[in-house]
């Protein structure tokens, strides 16, 4: 059994950057389009994998022409292209696909996110990839997943949302189902799908020293994470319906707005928070009220509940609130905005906001790395470039093309 922790045998030189973290050393190709299975590869060349991104020639990336746009650039795309080498190619042409069996040649990771069966059309799917580079791990991350009777159908991450059930039970019960603010689905699934490439990895040097398919959907991850959905309605029949920002499982749990038009978040569905919050707010009569002398009467009177806490937070404002609760101990924080997080002292002693090198607007701010590591922190090290910024790099330096076959593919549309 094979124990080595060596990622594949390589011969090119190419990457010019010292990269730090982790995943120093791993190589993944990038071959997705939009946010789901691009967002993933972020996430490990955030921990020092060397990610290499492909585009089509001419147009790029769809996140290209996402808004918001300044002076006709997408800033979307500097964040979610970050710490990226790009490249283009026409995976459509044959060429192109000489070229990418060679650059798989050199890979540990493979992501795309194409309507299942692209690939094979292309004789690009895993079982042809898996005889040049059997230490391959592709991640396949697409709307409904490789099977099943959906499995051919268009899948945005809207749709999975919808088709996961969240939107039945978030929002107000007079208003029709509400989907998140921003693409929660292809967000989940691309963390899912990271952390499932890193398992096939561990596999693959612990274990049997060979990669793996995972087929990851955009609708299973959210699906999953909803733990008490499936176990309620089989053994009890419950179907969870919209309560606004209540929950059916644990009471008092909303925001509130307080004098001055904030809003404050609190959570105290646990007994001893609960009492916590009682006596915070001058009540402790409630803390023996029947309607609220534990958690499952709570969430049987929540409404009667909200109301006494709304009419408390109403004559106040954010700040002594908030002052208030961090001396009693209740758990509560304010809602915010991005012009308040990025003026919050928390937010700046963790970093939480970096500044990073641009090529274009010489530098911008953005989302520091997440999780942090003690020994082997991620980092930022530049926002993503121009298309193509890394041509010459990876099928000259990497693949060992001639620069007038370069040339010759370039005007070709193939590169």
């Amino acid at each position: 059994m094979p124990t080595t922790t060596q990622t594949h045998c390589r011969t090119d030189t190419s990457a010019p950057v010292m990269r730090k973290g982790p995943l120093a050393g791993l190589r993944v190709i990038d071959a997705g389009n939009m946010i789901a299975g691009p967002l993933a590869a972020t996430q490990m060349a955030d921990f020092g994998a060397d990610v290499i991104k492909l585009e089509l020639p001419g147009s790029g990336d769809s996140m290209r022409h996402w808004t918001p746009m300044k002076e006709g650039l997408s800033l979307w795309w500097k964040v979610i292209a970050r710490n990226k080498r790009l490249i283009t190619l026409t995976l459509s042409n044959p060429r192109g696909q000489e070229l990418f069996r060679e650059l798989v040649k050199t890979a540990d990771v493979l992501i795309e996110n194409y309507r299942p069966g692209t690939f094979e059309r292309w004789g690009l799917g895993y079982e042809e990839l898996a005889k040049i580079n059997p230490r391959l791990v592709m991640v396949r991350v697409s709307g409904f997943g490789q099977t099943g009777p959906y499995a051919k159908r268009g899948g945005y991450g809207t749709i999975a949302e919808a088709f996961s059930g969240i939107p039945s039970f978030t929002g107000t019960p007079d208003r029709p189902p509400t989907l998140p603010g921003f693409p929660m689905a292809d967000s989940v699934a691309s963390t899912f799908a990271a952390m499932s490439a890193m398992f096939a990895i561990y596999n693959r040097d612990h274990g049997n020293g060979r990669g793996q398919e995972i087929d990851v959907s955009l609708y299973e991850p959210l699906f999953r994470l909803v733990e008490s959905q499936v176990i309620g309605f089989d053994q009890l029949g419950i179907v969870k319906q919209r309560l606004g920002n209540r929950l059916a499982e644990d009471s008092p749990r909303n925001t509130y707005e307080t004098r001055d038009g904030r809003w404050v978040g609190i959570s105290a569905s646990s007994q001893r928070t609960f009492e916590r919050l009682a006596q915070a707010i001058g009540m402790p009569a409630l803390i023996a009220d029947p309607r609220f002398v534990d958690n499952a009467s709570r969430c049987e009177h929540d409404v009667a509940l909200d109301e006494i806490i709304a009419g408390w937070f109403r004559q106040r404002d954010c700040a002594d609130v908030m002052a208030l609760f961090e001396e009693a101990e209740v758990v509560a924080g304010p809602v915010l905005d991005i012009s308040d997080i990025v003026r919050d002292p928390h937010y700046q002693a963790r970093n939480n906001i970096v500044s990073v090198r641009d090529d274009d607007f010489g530098e911008v701010r953005m989302q520091g790395v997440v999780p942090r590591f003690q020994e082997t922190p991620g980092e930022v090290r530049h926002s993503g470039r121009a298309l193509g910024a890394d041509n010459r790099e990876i099928y000259i330096g990497t693949l060992g093309l001639s620069a007038d076959e370069f040339d010759a593919l370039a005007a070709q549309g193939v590169i």
